[in-house]
């Protein structure tokens, strides 16, 4: 990202108005804050680059220069853009205090470190299924393993419950350091934002703040789920401070089929054909996800060839119709021939007269071609 132009960086083109330039920058910038990304060297490199970019692009002599000279043209005005800008020190600091609420010791208030969670109450747990089971939907058991608040402490963490301000932030939940003309903020690493820390941990979730249990339920899975599909299971997530429960996300994992290759809603299998049967345009019997289809090849079929089947495919997970079964066609050869299928073949080329010779008219004309380069 270091040698990319300031326009790349923010990733618009060249002729972008102050308008683009200035949504683009906003998202990057959210992208990197380090607020977001604490402890993340590169993005804190790219969050720098970002601002450097933003204020000269936000400046019309700066960016006149930049568009004329490069990097190099914006030495005699501080290098790179620390001269005084028409719009971009004042954007910035308008900026992160819109995106980024209580930036640099803002007004916004601080959630009651007693009422904060020490675990999102939503969970995530992953779940193998075969290729069938994916098309087909099914019904299984899964067992986990969530959090809930520990009683003794309250879900504080903290013996009887009791904490005290944190001495790295000094009750803050943020820590603050300068770097430039910028101030930049990120949670405390300490107390990891709540502003303050267990005097003594509990002694019976050693400062945890919570137990884990375990718990199983049967899901029903729809035809049609895919790789990476999530499926929502209401109510059975971590447990609070307060008794409120998330939610239990599956996330699925399909397991290939020996066959079939799935692309979306449509199906794909490779059918083997020997070169005779693609010649003779013979019909075959072929597998389906339902049963047996009958594929009547072209005379003369190509290898790699599609035949498409019409709502053979898999049946879409949202209701929405059913995909296609893509058969494609993979010409085999024989490896060796014996003198009677040698004798065959040439009885069986020479039929075809001419035909069976394509290649003589066109290499013909590119020798007599060659001849005349050296006439």
């Amino acid at each position: 990202m270091q040698d990319l132009s300031y326009y790349e960086i923010l990733e618009v083109s060249q002729n972008a108005d102050k308008t683009t330039i200035k949504k683009a920058y906003r998202a990057m910038a959210k992208k990197y804050h380090p607020d977001k990304n604490a402890g993340d060297a590169d993005a804190e490199h790219k969050f720098k680059l970002c601002n450097e970019a933003y204020q000269c692009l936000s400046d019309e002599k700066q960016r006149s220069i930049y568009d004329r000279y490069g990097k190099e043209g914006l030495q005699g005005m501080g290098g790179g853009g620390r001269g005084r800008s028409s719009g971009g020190f004042d954007d910035l600091g308008s900026m992160f205090e819109e995106m980024f609420s209580g930036f640099g010791g803002g007004s916004s208030r601080r959630q009651n470190p007693a009422d904060m969670e020490k675990y999102p109450l939503d969970m995530n747990v992953d779940m193998y299924i075969s290729f069938n089971e994916a098309i087909f939907g099914c019904e299984k058991e899964i067992e986990f393993t969530y959090k809930k608040a520990c009683k003794p402490c309250n879900g504080t963490g903290a013996k009887n419950g009791k904490l005290s301000t944190c001495a790295q932030c000094k009750g803050q939940g943020q820590v603050y350091m300068k770097q430039g003309f910028m101030t930049f903020s990120q949670t405390c690493p300490v107390c990891h934002g709540a502003g303050s820390a267990p005097s003594d941990k509990c002694n019976s979730c050693h400062g945890n703040g919570y137990e884990e249990s375990r718990e199983s339920v049967t899901i029903k899975i729809p035809k049609g789920i895919d790789e990476g599909n999530r499926l929502r299971v209401s109510g059975k997530g971590n447990i609070g401070k307060k008794g409120s429960r998330g939610d239990l996300y599956v996330t699925f994992s399909v397991k290939p089929d020996k066959h079939f290759q799935r692309e979306g809603n449509d199906v794909y299998i490779a059918i083997p054909v020997f070169f005779t049967q693609a010649v003779a345009g013979e019909t075959l019997t072929i597998p389906s996800l339902t049963g047996e289809l009958e594929l009547k090849l072209d005379v003369g079929t190509k290898d790699k060839q599609h035949f498409t089947f019409r709502g053979e495919g898999i049946e879409d997970v949202h209701g929405h119709g059913k995909g296609n079964l893509i058969a494609q066609v993979n010409i085999t050869y024989p490896k060796k021939l014996n003198d009677e299928q040698k004798e065959l073949l040439t009885k069986l080329q020479d039929s075809f007269g001419i035909e069976s010779k394509p290649h003589e008219g066109v290499l013909d004309s590119a020798i007599d071609k060659m001849k005349n380069w050296f006439s």
